[in-house]
């Protein structure tokens, strides 16, 4: 199947569209594995990530469709941290979950092709899922992604309304009347729709964020045919309620990214009340627990 029908079929079957970031930090990792491991050594840390990963994909893969690792945190402890890396995503998908690889790339011509040959698929050595992508070099730094992931059956989401703050610096400059991101989006667009799957959406997708809601529902229009990787929830701001406008009359549509606000749920005092510094992986269910509930409440998801 292609990844985008992969995709509708894994969040109908657990009836939600949550995406669990893996950002390890090594100071909010928990005390046991803290001291378990070599924290002044970039391969102690690393080892570290490793396990807290396979920690938490053990506890979210019943739950929840896809994971979502952040590279950076990984790629910033070396040779040692891109192994991790490779075997976080091995063991999520062991674990039958989807991997978005959250590297933010792109360049031009046949860098780009590397880029896409290595990550993308069950070819590359990274076998990711699908890929966070940067548009601003333009549409033929674009494409070699896109033959990558239609080769492949894998998927791609293209930066068009990022969460942080300044992303509005670029991204919202008035273009021909209108915003930067919406040329992007509606090129976007003309990619999707001849390529749209059964599901109604193509493995183009795009990244949108929570924390602009009246925007997210611009894009839902726009984007009819792509996959809204929404980031900005929890942490960030975003709601339940933020993210409604993402998702179609089914609950499809959009896949709602939580990192931190999952995966440190162990240090948060409403997810870790009654809880022994032994049984933090409890803390990280109920957190996913409860937003799958929100969103279900607040939003199409509910009708899954």
């Amino acid at each position: 199947m292609d990844f985008t029908d992969r995709l509708a079929a894994a969040v109908a079957r657990l009836r939600n569209p949550v995406v669990v970031g893996l950002d390890p930090r090594w100071n909010d990792l928990p005390e046991a594995l803290s001291v378990a491991f070599d924290g002044q050594s970039p391969a102690g840390r690393a080892a570290g990530y490793a396990a807290f990963c396979r920690e938490v994909i053990d506890v979210v893969a019943p739950l929840v469709p896809v994971v979502k690792p952040q590279a950076a945190f990984f790629e910033q402890l070396g040779p040692a941290g891109m192994q991790a890396l490779a075997d976080t995503i091995a063991y999520a998908r062991q674990r039958g979950l989807l991997v978005i690889l959250d590297g933010k790339r792109n360049d031009i011509g046949s860098t780009a092709t590397a880029y896409a040959d290595g990550i993308l698929g069950e070819a590359s050595p990274w076998q990711a899922d699908a890929l966070t992508v940067s548009p601003y070099l333009g549409d033929d730094s674009l494409q070699p992604f896109f033959d990558m992931a239609s080769q492949r059956q894998a998927g791609i989401f293209v930066l068009v309304k990022t969460s942080n703050p300044g992303g509005q610096q670029f991204q919202d400059l008035d273009c021909g009347g209108k915003p930067l991101y919406r040329h992007v989006a509606d090129y976007l667009e003309t990619l999707a729709q001849p390529a749209a799957g059964p599901c109604g959406y193509a493995g183009i997708g795009a990244v949108v964020g929570a924390t602009y809601p009246q925007q997210l529902a611009e894009l839902r229009t726009a984007l009819a045919h792509a996959w809204l990787l929404v980031p900005g929830y929890g942490s960030q701001g975003g709601t339940a309620k933020d993210v409604a406008p993402a998702f179609d009359a089914r609950g499809l549509g959009a896949l709602v990214n939580n990192s931190r606000g999952i995966i440190f749920a162990y240090r948060q005092p409403r997810f870790a009340a009654g809880l022994s510094p032994a049984t933090w992986q409890q803390a990280i269910e109920r957190a996913t627990r409860d937003m799958i509930a929100q969103l279900a409440a607040e939003t199409t998801t509910g009708r899954l």
